[in-house]
């Protein structure tokens, strides 16, 4: 058991049947009246974020998530199959439980698998990946007044803006985090 006296950032807690994690967190002592914090905490399945405040006494069943280190695989119509990188389990995914990896989904990547009571929670890709361009439009001299980037569709089928020097068959560097376009690999 954990009290709402003892949130900081990144505590998962059970609350209502659902699990939450601290977002951000501030203990507040005013000048008259009780104690209590001030709490932003994060839906781990919907992602959906919520402010409210608790009484520091206030005791919530603490969550211990399981990381576990996965290999993406092969798809197979609607399933992502994944493999456990210690014990060669092989697990699949649906398309919901991957929305915002697949973008940056091939072969290969090793993606971190977040799970609770042996429920799957998240999907964690890495936080930079590699990818090859496989279509961009050649720049055009001279076209740096108005916009200094263009569309490059990469090898996952995600389009991302790059700056006009970089030419179709580079490799280069996403951030996961934002989806832009980081450097030349």
């Amino acid at each position: 058991m954990i009290s709402a006296g003892d949130f900081r950032n990144g505590i998962t807690f059970e609350m209502d049947g659902q699990l939450f994690q601290v977002v951000e967190f501030q203990h507040v002592k005013p000048g008259k009246g009780a104690a209590f914090v001030r709490t932003k905490y994060r839906n781990v399945k919907t992602g959906s974020v919520v402010e409210r405040s608790f009484n520091p006494s206030e005791k919530f069943e603490q969550a211990q998530l399981e990381r576990r280190d996965m290999s993406y695989l092969y798809q197979d119509g609607d399933l992502y199959y994944f493999m456990d990188t210690e014990t060669y389990e092989q697990l699949p995914f649906t398309t919901d439980m991957l929305e915002g990896v697949l973008p940056y989904l091939k072969e290969g990547t090793v993606c971190k698998i977040l799970s609770y009571k042996s429920d799957i929670i998240n999907v964690e890709p890495p936080i930079f990946v590699e990818l090859e361009i496989v279509e961009t439009e050649p720049a055009v001299r001279g076209d740096t007044a108005n916009n200094a980037s263009k569309n490059a569709t990469l090898e996952t089928g995600h389009v991302v803006k790059v700056p006009l020097f970089i030419e179709q068959g580079e490799i280069i560097r996403i951030d996961t985090r934002t989806g832009q376009y980081m450097e030349r690999a």
